[in-house]
């Protein structure tokens, strides 16, 4: 398997240094569930879905082309191999076969309670408190998008509020009447007391027309959800596009990497986190090394930001590897102090959505 740069970080580290880490409360607020599902969980649900009757399989609003046996096996022993990618393109392909294995309300509930179990129940490397979002697809026959959503919840709502909430996600190649409807959901479920803290947006940086989801941000605002964007994750996208996501006045970021001096001038005056994933950049090619990364232009102006993992599952990282490579000397970490990433994790944690429930 490929080592990830994350790897080398925690070899670096000695015993005291990694028990420090583990002990800071830190919070996970950038993870997608159905790429943080535990490999061998993984591997259980593929063995049962491909010993089942073929189900009708869709993911989000029919995005791509139905999901067949092969397309289960080789994305698997991709995954377990290891991946590696050129460019960011390339890390979309690898979805549709895990939402084969979790379009059904019980697989669901089991890749919740293990993503779950995987931050907050580790014998070393959990986290205090996680937002995990995931966002909502229809199982033509199977599953509704409010089924989706109730299944992730019923799993999240098990923890204590302290613990895990829910982030409910509209993906940039949604039609414009599809991600309105889950941003109703969103809101619905919210008023009725279930633990939804924000709506995301995430999906093909590359992909749709950011027109259609501006004043849906702004409506989640109104409503009081948290709203979290993914936003300048590639050059390609343009200042005009960051300026009009930026209009919705989001309270975090995902990524931010490629934003110009303007963006950075208002995300600055209004102090908004950005989620730091510092394997998933670097994996995903959109930056070459960590001596590059985003992440010194705000530690430099103690701007918040929160060290998140993005999606374990093919990057092969944690949260505490992602914190190692604060710690780790450079080149291959940041040399950061005790004192520096204690910061980081108060940051992290003080980021947090309110949470509605008590």
């Amino acid at each position: 398997m490929t080592a990830t740069p994350a790897d080398a970080a925690l070899r670096l580290l000695s015993p005291a240094q990694l028990a420090f880490l583990d002990r800071l409360p830190k919070a996970e607020l950038h993870a997608h569930l159905n790429g943080s599902i535990p490999l061998p969980l993984l591997q259980e649900l593929a063995q049962e879905y491909l010993s089942a009757p073929t189900i009708a399989t869709a993911n989000a609003d029919a995005l791509s082309t139905p999901v067949v046996a092969a397309d289960v096996i080789s994305g698997l022993q991709l995954l377990k191999a290891g991946v590696i990618l050129d460019r960011i393109d390339d890390f979309f392909g690898l979805f549709p076969a895990i939402y084969a294995l979790t379009s059904t309300p019980a697989a669901l509930r089991r890749a919740t309670r293990g993503v779950l179990s995987h931050f907050l129940d580790g014998a070393s490397g959990a986290v205090a408190y996680i937002e995990l979002r995931t966002t909502p697809r229809e199982t033509p026959g199977v599953m509704t998008r409010r089924e989706y959503l109730e299944a992730v919840l019923d799993e999240v709502e098990a923890r204590a509020p302290d613990a895990a909430a829910l982030i409910v996600s509209l993906d940039r190649r949604m039609e414009r009447a599809v991600a309105q409807e889950v941003l109703v959901l969103a809101m619905e479920l919210r008023r009725e007391g279930r633990r939804v803290v924000g709506v995301d947006l995430c999906g093909d940086p590359k992909a749709g027309n950011m027109e259609d989801f501006v004043e849906l941000f702004r409506t989640a605002r109104a409503e009081g959800l948290g709203v979290t964007l993914h936003i300048a994750e590639t050059r390609e996208n343009s200042a005009a596009e960051t300026v009009k996501l930026l209009s919705c006045e989001p309270q975090r970021l995902g990524h931010a990497t490629f934003l110009d001096d303007q963006a950075k001038e208002l995300v600055l005056a209004r102090r908004t986190c950005i989620e730091i994933c510092l394997t998933s950049n670097i994996l995903c090619k959109t930056v070459e090394r960590l001596e590059d990364h985003h992440i010194r232009y705000y530690l430099e102006r103690n701007h918040p930001i929160a060290v998140c993992t993005d999606d374990i599952l093919p990057f092969r990282n944690s949260v505490l590897a992602e914190y190692a490579l604060l710690m780790a000397p450079k080149p291959v970490g940041l040399g950061l102090s005790e004192s520096e990433i204690e910061t980081v994790a108060r940051m992290g944690m003080q980021s947090r959505f309110p949470n509605p429930t008590p």
